[in-house]
């Protein structure tokens, strides 16, 4: 499985999201505080750039992405709003937004280590997409190691609203699917559409 090995707060930087959306929320870049900059951007540059922000916030690569595009064109609706959607509700993201992981990378080896069941059923494939009144918890044995026993008294993430989560039994429901207001960092997916539209 490919991996993207980038450092988190120099690419954070280059894209102007914050570290925070990744869930590193102390990370800073020293890195060229002043920046010599290209003033002027063309179109297909912020269009590149927003793509390449989303791709970098879940962790997908292109190939991939270019999967999920075809499907949410495919789709009925708002071709943007569905990509975010198919995004959102990948197994590796549910698990950070629960709070079962600090950062969709720790999500992502939680999930290919095999300590998450769906439903019931292990799934340790982190691009699964959930569906309305998908039940995920941790298996037995991992809710005995150390790291996730202190999750029992709560996690501190705010969890979304189409998530909902029962501390004490380590178990997340899928209330509904996310909508666009969901998406939690600034993002105009309309230029990605363009960008794969040409």
């Amino acid at each position: 499985m490919a991996n993207n090995k980038e450092p988190i707060a120099k690419k954070c930087r280059s894209l102007d999201i914050s570290p925070a959306v990744m869930g590193y929320g102390n990370k800073k870049s020293t890195r060229n505080p002043g920046g010599m900059r290209r003033k002027k951007v063309s179109e297909y540059g912020m269009q590149l750039k927003e793509k390449q922000k989303v791709k970098f916030v879940y962790g997908v690569l292109e190939k991939q992405f270019h999967r999920y595009y075809l499907k949410a064109s495919a789709m009925k609706g708002v071709t943007g709003d569905n990509l975010l959607r198919l995004l959102e509700t990948r197994l590796d993201n549910v698990v950070f937004r629960l709070g079962l992981a600090k950062t969709r990378r720790m999500a992502r080896q939680i999930v290919v280590h095999g300590h998450i069941r769906v439903n019931g059923k292990k799934v340790d494939i982190p691009s699964y997409t959930v569906k309305v009144g998908d039940v995920i918890t941790l298996r037995e044995r991992s809710r005995e190691q150390a790291a996730f026993k202190p999750l029992r008294e709560g996690t501190g993430v705010a969890t979304p609203k189409w998530l909902t989560f029962d501390a004490p039994n380590l178990t997340g429901t899928v209330a509904a699917l996310p909508t666009r207001e969901d998406v939690d960092f600034p993002v105009s997916e309309h230029l990605i559409i363009e960008l794969y539209s040409r």
